[in-house]
């Protein structure tokens, strides 16, 4: 109850005139943010926070929040459309929103993934509101091995339930981890997989990666098939949006799942992209009957929209309670409350309780205000697949190659961009899944972190990861994930080739 009085006079704060047409304004400058690949949260914050100088800090940190919110739902937008994620945990997104688009439900899938992500962040808004107290003390109980455990749980989710064989999943998870050892060690100091170029001293860029598998592997797909762009238009009707609104209810089993693993995924360091690939590879796994993932089933773009902005959401609370970021863009909000002469943390709440309530509140009312803002411009978004490809072709090329060189403004990143753009096309071909590289990619520097300061706390012991109930039964629950279904799948064909007397 105390913590709805204090909500309450958050709305107080959080409602007035200046404080929505920031809100709005927020969400605005975020969907461009999200739709144009390569820039992403993270990056868009980061830029727009001189903007907030001239603001009081409640205000700031609204703005900021707003463009925040914006960014995750307008990278759903260009993954859809044109199989090019804007925002890294919006990937897992194209494996089944980019197939209904190209089979003329664009306004179907946009909406289903624009109402998800808003159900998500209400759910991670919700538990910020009630968890709020007590948070501190439950993340204290992280440590090292308690890190490692939730990654490790990640990848033993893809290999165990993914639909791919083993093996190629297991290449590319190990093709990802590869990738995201390149640079320096962070914990040793040695240099890695350099090969001699000066540019790969501080390692890969993620979002470089991925604008190269996806955007111009896709692209070389797409003229290996004479030069037809994949997403065909349809008849844009506002009835459309209303009848995929109406059958939202029929997956609230999906719903509560994915924003459960957003929820746990956005309080631990796992992040919304983690939560995303967890909660579509556990949908794709205890789906029923019905069209097989990555043609266009709805729950594939349910389950990781929801999740992914379940986390996006939950990722402001330990930020805000132990001052320990769990995302970038949170790491960049962090900053930006420190340069506010604001200090993140348990205190907090007790010194501010006007600037965090105020913040709170406003994460309802801006997720409100972006999911109308979203369905507003499904049309517009839904029209650019009429623009033929001999047109839209060359733009895509464009906006990847720039949103690469933006990362941090290398001309070597192109090379890269290229490098991947064929990797993607190569693994598309030989059938080889590219959701394990990247979410690899990812997880691959803090699971490496992760195992280091482990080792150094037990000797060397792996029983470290056994070491308390907590981090116990969070690699026990990995271990089932990677065992049991591939036991329950030669049990089953055992048991046909069993002659019936």
């Amino acid at each position: 109850m105390e913590n709805f009085d204090l909500l309450m006079h958050g709305f107080g704060i959080a409602i007035t005139p200046m404080h929505l047409m920031l809100m709005v304004g927020g969400v605005l400058m975020g969907l461009i943010v999200g739709v144009l690949p390569g820039l992403g949260a993270p990056n868009g914050v980061s830029l727009l926070i001189p903007l907030t100088f001239a603001l009081d800090p409640t205000s700031a940190i609204i703005l900021l929040s707003s463009i925040y919110w914006g960014a995750l739902f307008g990278g759903s937008t260009t993954s859809i459309l044109f199989n090019i994620p804007g925002e890294p945990s919006s990937v897992a997104t194209t494996f089944d929103g980019y197939p209904m688009a190209r089979s003329g439900q664009s306004t179907r899938a946009l909406t289903l993934a624009f109402m998800s992500a808003g159900f998500g962040a209400l759910l991670g808004v919700i538990v910020i509101t009630l968890l709020a107290g007590w948070a501190s003390n439950f993340a204290l109980k992280f440590g090292a091995p308690e890190y490692f455990a939730v990654y490790f749980l990640a990848f033993a989710a893809f290999i165990g339930m993914g639909s791919a064989a083993p093996m190629k999943t297991l290449v590319s998870l190990a093709a990802g981890l590869l990738l995201a050892s390149v640079g320096m060690d962070s914990v040793t100091g040695s240099i890695r997989l350099t090969f001699g170029f000066e540019d790969l001293l501080g390692g890969i860029s993620f979002l470089v990666v991925v604008i190269g598998l996806f955007g111009i592997g896709e692209l070389l797909s797409t003229v290996q098939e004479g030069l037809r762009f994949r997403g065909v238009a349809s008849k844009i009707d506002l009835r459309d949006v209303f009848r995929t609104i109406a059958e939202l209810p029929r997956y609230w089993a999906t719903y509560l799942r994915s924003g459960a693993i957003g929820i746990w995924m956005g309080i631990t360091p796992g992040g919304p992209t983690a939560a995303s690939f967890m909660s579509y590879g556990i949908a794709r796994s205890s789906s029923r009957k019905g069209a097989p993932f990555g043609t266009g089933r709805p729950e594939g773009i349910v389950a990781p929209e929801t999740a992914d902005h379940s986390a996006g959401s939950c990722a402001m609370l330990p930020m805000l309670a132990l001052g320990v970021p769990s995302s970038a863009t949170a790491a960049v909000m962090m900053g930006g409350l420190m340069i506010w002469g604001l200090t993140p943390g348990p205190m907090l709440f007790a010194t501010q309780p006007d600037f965090v309530w105020g913040l709170i509140a406003s994460m309802y009312v801006s997720n409100l205000i972006g999911v109308v803002l979203v369905l507003a411009t499904v049309p517009m978004f839904a029209a650019l697949l009429r623009i033929p490809f001999t047109i839209i072709g060359p733009m895509i090329v464009a906006i990847c190659f720039v949103g690469a060189y933006t990362v941090s403004n290398a001309t070597f990143d192109l090379w890269l961009v290229l490098v991947f753009g064929l990797v993607g096309y190569l693994f598309s071909r030989l059938d080889y899944p590219l959701a394990p590289l990247v979410l690899a990619m990812v997880l691959g520097h803090k699971a490496e972190n992760a195992f280091h300061q482990s080792m150094v706390l037990s000797d060397g012991s792996l029983g470290i990861f056994f070491s308390n109930p907590l981090v116990s039964g969070i690699m026990a629950v990995g271990i089932a994930l990677l065992v049991l279904p591939k036991l329950v799948s030669m049990g089953s064909r055992l048991r046909r080739r069993v002659p019936v007397e």
